[in-house]
């Protein structure tokens, strides 16, 4: 049950209207963290890790130690590398043990991204039991390696949307639909929740077959996420406010202990707030007990 990929949760939860949390993490501290709080909520989990991190800490690492976690664990785990533009890396990832895969072509022509996700998604599925993302419009904002400032952000075509799941075989699609990576800079940033109406109608409107992903997490108002969800949305990526609760807890346990030199005390502090953020977003998207 443990150890998963992510597209049979999502399923489920697209069916029963909740999301299921992608957290990314950055080390084994919020790792730990992530997984400790899921068990604790009963709440099926997706530890996801972007490029940089993957590269700098060794896939394979990663993957054990997700491994070592999740097969201990009483809820369906799953592992995802997110927003990866290099097919070969995609690859490597998933000889190493991640059980998702994002390739992320969406700054490609629609041809060029359906060659590329068709390609990693024949891959995945040849290695096993290994689910693929794939992306249509592009995110703007920063996730590690991956930029897209406002201008060159475009958002998803749903006629092309159905074709894009089409000819791809994707397990999981991930439409652009006016929510960014990083932190917004308005309260109440412009989503087309028409569009993922749509796009949602489109390719689930005859039984649910395709999850639907929301990136850019962080920041979006309470209302605005379960919204979001009611829609479809099934994954909902959180990757900024973890990096923030790591960055601010850190400095403002140093600062207020400069007489201590005690690493495992900032690990505890680190892990106990991660903790109680992860608390939050099981809660907001509805996935409380649904392990």
């Amino acid at each position: 049950m443990s150890l998963v990929n992510a597209k049979e949760m999502l399923l489920k939860a697209t069916e029963e209207k909740y999301a299921v949390g992608a957290f990314n993490i950055t080390n084994l501290i919020q790792m730990e963290a992530v997984v400790e709080t899921a068990v604790n909520k009963k709440a099926p989990l997706i530890i996801q890790t972007s490029v940089a991190p993957s590269k700098f800490l060794r896939s394979d690492v990663l993957a054990t130690i997700y491994r070592t976690l999740a097969e201990s664990a009483p809820i369906p785990i799953c592992l995802h590398l997110d927003h990866c533009t290099d097919v070969d890396y995609c690859k490597t990832c998933a000889d190493a043990g991640y059980t998702n895969i994002m390739i992320d072509a969406s700054k490609q022509v629609l041809e060029e991204n359906i060659r590329q996700t068709k390609e990693v998604r024949d891959y995945c599925h040849s290695k096993g039991d290994i689910s693929v993302e794939g992306e249509l419009g592009t995110v703007s904002g920063v996730e590690d390696q991956v930029k897209v400032a406002e201008d060159e952000a475009a958002l998803c075509d749903p006629e092309q949307a159905l074709q894009f799941v089409e000819e791809t075989g994707v397990d999981i699609f991930a439409p652009a639909i006016g929510t960014a990576h990083g932190v917004y800079k308005t309260k109440n940033p412009k989503l087309d929740f028409d569009r993922m109406e749509k796009i949602y109608g489109l390719i689930n409107g005859q039984g649910v077959r395709i999850p639907l992903v929301v990136h850019g997490g962080t920041g979006l108002q309470p209302d605005v996420v379960r919204k979001l969800v009611s829609l479809g949305g099934s994954k909902f990526n959180v990757s900024t406010d973890l990096k923030h609760v790591l960055i601010d807890t850190t400095y403002g346990y140093v600062s207020e202990h400069r007489d201590e030199f005690n690493p495992g005390k900032i690990d505890i502090a680190v892990k106990e707030a991660i903790m109680a953020k992860i608390e939050y977003w099981i809660g907001l998207l509805g996935s409380e007990g649904k392990a």
